[in-house]
């Protein structure tokens, strides 16, 4: 069995056709088969449901794809070793991100790239589903994202901060003279929030829901860029989380009330996958992340701008 059958295999499933895995691999499509064909033979399982055109993977297949992605990844950490003890830490970490965390991701990739001037960081915005299949298959060497719950089988987690909710409302608002605001208090004003498709947005309503009211925001959007962009106006309202804050900062004729309730929030972490050790990269995130503070930072910030 030869690592490039296992490559064409992981083609084979990603692209569902044998003619786009071949040109992904850059091979033509009879070797393709051919290579297929030969493992197959040799591990003397049926591995590709064959018609007029491909039509899937077989239960035996199934298995030797989740063993092909876990081979070929092993493959990719021994070079990644290598090449650390040779000419220090180079390739691409591949890391998503869920959208609510990408303005805290610099805490760690900025750091990380200092210390490791030769690697590539490619992030990805990525759901929580998304983002457990790619750590899973992988296709991800890290990801920051909620760590509630049990863990998916083999993954590890580092936690790094804990959301805190505040209101950012206009100086020339109802509520911005105020010391503090209650959750019912806030969904009365004019708001814009991310949409009910996020999770970040859910855990919001269940805030509110916890204080008797519910929002209704006539605005919402699908990013946190999207949000933003409409703050400054004068005319919005909206609860973020203070990690937004590190990017976004607090726009002009706006200030942040704190919210009274739940003083902390779900936590975002550092998720490795089911690797064992983790791959070269991810061990390399994951000790700038131990380090990098990023709960103090945030909390820091987060005091500035309430002082």
């Amino acid at each position: 069995m030869l690592l490039r059958q296992l490559e064409y295999l992981v083609a084979l499933a990603r692209e569902r056709h044998f003619a786009r895995a071949a040109a992904a691999c850059y091979v033509s499509q009879p070797s393709l088969s051919a290579a297929i064909r030969r493992l197959e033979h040799e591990l003397r399982i049926p591995i590709v449901r064959r018609g007029q055109r491909y039509e899937g993977l077989t239960q035996e297949g199934e298995v030797v794809l989740a063993w092909a992605h876990r081979m070929l990844a092993e493959r990719d950490a021994l070079h990644q070793e290598l090449a650390a003890l040779r000419d220090g830490l180079t390739g691409t970490l591949r890391l998503g991100v869920v959208p609510t965390a990408l303005p805290a991701t610099s805490l760690l990739t900025n750091p990380f790239c200092e210390r490791h001037p030769h690697a590539k960081v490619s992030i990805e915005s990525l759901s929580s589903d998304d983002i457990s299949h790619g750590l899973a298959e992988f296709e991800l060497d890290a990801a920051m994202t909620y760590v509630e719950g049990p863990p998916a089988h083999g993954e590890r987690r580092l936690p790094l901060y804990e959301e805190r909710y505040v209101l950012l409302t206009p100086l020339d608002g109802p509520l911005g003279g105020a010391r503090s605001a209650r959750w019912a208090e806030a969904a009365a004003l004019p708001l814009c929030l991310l949409g009910t498709r996020m999770r970040n947005r859910r855990i919001i309503d269940a805030c509110f829901a916890a204080d008797g009211a519910k929002a209704a925001p006539a605005l919402e959007s699908d990013t946190v860029a999207g949000l933003y962009a409409h703050l400054p106006s004068g005319r919005w309202s909206s609860v973020v989380s203070h990690a937004w804050l590190h990017m976004f900062g607090v726009p002009d004729g706006m200030r942040v009330v704190p919210l009274d309730g739940p003083a902390h929030g779900p936590r975002v972490g550092l998720v490795t996958g089911p690797d064992d050790p983790p791959s070269v990269l991810a061990g390399a995130l994951l000790a700038v992340a131990r380090e990098a503070g990023v709960q103090d930072a945030l909390d820091a910030l987060l005091r500035t701008y309430l002082s």
